[in-house]
């Protein structure tokens, strides 16, 4: 009877002191996911993924953004959090090299730090994918090759040319599309308006009146599919050129019907923003990050602890079909 109180005690005080462990972390843990400009669809659903996953794993986190996309913006917010003191930072860089110095700081300061969209960060613990990018890029050429037959002019739109993820992308697709493709061909190099539902529709009016030949475009940031599909609609030239790009699927629903955009190439937000703050949850617990690694709703990720690259590979494809059951 004595041995199995004292093992009773026992089992109790070790569970006690694991409750007690648990309960201190979830007191103390604070995430911040900060998004690459406050206020845009795009952010918003990402910042629902946050959010969820601070219920889920019962931690604090929440997102903050600029009122603008100039990374020294980004910079502010971060000297805040790191006055604050938080425990880690999760982030969506508008330009990588601009806040390498105050990733460093972070770092120093004992904060954990995740990039998404931004591999090859080198004061990063790790950078967060949710898609493959050489996969991502493929698939996008493929998508475009069916409308247009792999013949024509095209433009890739981009956030600006100093995000480091759209960049890659364009590069990936590019290089995909010379070695498959060779029919096809940029009209003008990459514009960077695709943060902008104005900046990416005027520029779309006026790449249509100045190359006839332009039938394709490929818009790596969320406004730039709206902005383009603006202009096909006004100059009634959805079946001259089609447009694809990322997207919230609630905010293209109306051009995506009535064919001005052709179709979505991309991923669920709210699904970065949740793999975010459950990286920095693992790493805040001292677990370990390697092979079978898993995030729920993401399933196992690919791991590459020398690139620090955490990835998976989640696209979603929006065309008029499956538009109204999507979030």
């Amino acid at each position: 009877m004595k041995i199995n109180t004292l093992q009773n005690w026992l089992t109790a005080g070790c569970l006690g002191l694991m409750m007690s462990a648990s309960g201190a972390f979830a007191a103390q843990a604070e995430i911040v996911n900060i998004s690459k400009i406050a206020g845009m669809p795009w952010f918003n659903r990402m910042g629902e993924g946050v959010t969820q996953a601070g219920k889920d794993l019962t931690v604090n986190a929440y997102q903050v953004g600029p009122s603008s996309t100039d990374a020294p913006q980004q910079v502010k917010i971060i000297e805040d959090l790191i006055a604050k003191k938080v425990s880690a930072i999760t982030i969506v860089p508008n330009d990588a090299d601009v806040l390498e110095p105050v990733f460093k700081k972070a770092r120093a300061a004992g904060i954990v730090v995740l990039t998404n969209e931004s591999p090859g960060q080198p004061s990063a613990n790790w950078d967060v994918e949710i898609i493959d990018n050489q996969q991502f890029a493929a698939d996008n050429v493929e998508q475009v090759a069916k409308a247009n037959g792999g013949k024509g002019g095209y433009v890739i739109y981009v956030g600006s040319l100093t995000v480091p993820q759209h960049n890659l992308w364009a590069d990936l697709f590019v290089k995909y599309q010379k070695e498959h493709y060779p029919q096809m061909h940029e009209v003008t190099s990459r514009m960077p308006v695709s943060e902008s539902i104005d900046d990416s529709r005027r520029t779309t009016l006026d790449l249509m009146k100045a190359h006839p030949d332009l039938n394709t475009i490929v818009a790596f940031g969320s406004q730039g599919p709206i902005g383009a599909g603006r202009a096909v609609k006004e100059k009634r030239a959805k079946n001259k050129v089609h447009v694809y790009g990322m997207m919230i699927p609630s905010q293209a629903a109306s051009l995506v019907k009535s064919g001005d955009i052709t179709e979505g190439i991309t991923y669920d937000p709210a699904t970065a923003g949740y793999a975010l703050t459950a990286v920095a949850s693992s790493l805040l617990k001292g677990e370990n990050i390697g092979p079978g690694y898993e995030v729920k709703g993401l399933g196992k990720a690919e791991v590459d602890a020398d690139k620090k690259v955490i990835k998976f590979h989640k696209v979603l494809l929006v065309t008029k079909d499956n538009i109204d059951s999507l979030y």
